[in-house]
């Protein structure tokens, strides 16, 4: 059974955890769950207490590319798993892990553009916690699951699922989603990514609430 903790308790457990070797977060949860907002705080929260310490992989670095996915027929279900480069995830956090020394470029995702942008991000030879964040670091299918004894600590954001489903329709309509078009992004794609991360996610170290509940 997972802890429950704030945000704040959890940067205060990390730190007393913090050593000399690199350790790796993973910070996970459903789409909607505010993961972008709580690991850039996370980090926030930690380098406020230590300067350096921390920096953030993210998962949607590793969408893959809009002329592989039309090619593939997989374009509408972007954000779906096998959307993901996975192997090519797994081995930027096998090689953070790693710590050789070295400052590393990682890949970062702009939602405006709807495109990786590579090496948008320099993790520090010094970093010493790498918060990793996305919708299934936890989730428990092959080749997913393989994913978490690679993380030292593990976090899951919490929500239910109807307000998921509210912020999830609130950032759409910010990108002009309305109507029918609104229907098929929902019901099509980012309802049964958010259904299959609450339904299939392993359990975490801790639990964070993200619903004010």
């Amino acid at each position: 059974m997972a802890e429950t903790v704030t945000l704040p308790e959890l940067a205060e457990r990390l730190l007393a955890e913090a050593g000399d070797a690199r350790r790796l977060v993973a910070l996970a949860g459903p789409p909607g769950a505010g993961k972008t907002t709580a690991a850039d705080r996370l980090k926030e929260l930690l380098n406020e207490r230590r300067p350096g310490v921390a920096d953030i992989l993210p998962m949607d670095g590793y969408h893959f590319d809009d002329l592989v996915l039309n090619a593939r027929g997989h374009r509408p279900r972007k954000g779906a798993p096998h959307t993901f480069d996975l192997l090519g995830f797994r081995a930027m956090v096998e090689r953070l892990r790693a710590d050789d020394g070295t400052d590393i470029a990682v890949p970062v995702f702009d939602r405006d553009l709807e495109i990786a942008r590579a090496g948008a991000r320099i993790v520090a030879a010094g970093t010493r916690i790498v918060v990793v964040e996305g919708n299934y670091l936890l989730l428990d299918e092959p080749g997913w699951r393989d994913l978490k004894p690679l993380f030292h600590r593990t976090a899951k954001l919490v929500a239910s699922e109807a307000v998921l489903e509210a912020r999830l329709t609130r950032r759409w309509e910010g990108y002009g989603y309305q109507g029918a078009r609104m229907v098929e992004k929902m019901e099509g794609n980012d309802l049964p990514n958010m259904r299959l991360v609450l339904a299939r996610s392993l359990d975490a170290d801790y639990d964070i609430r993200s619903d004010g509940e």
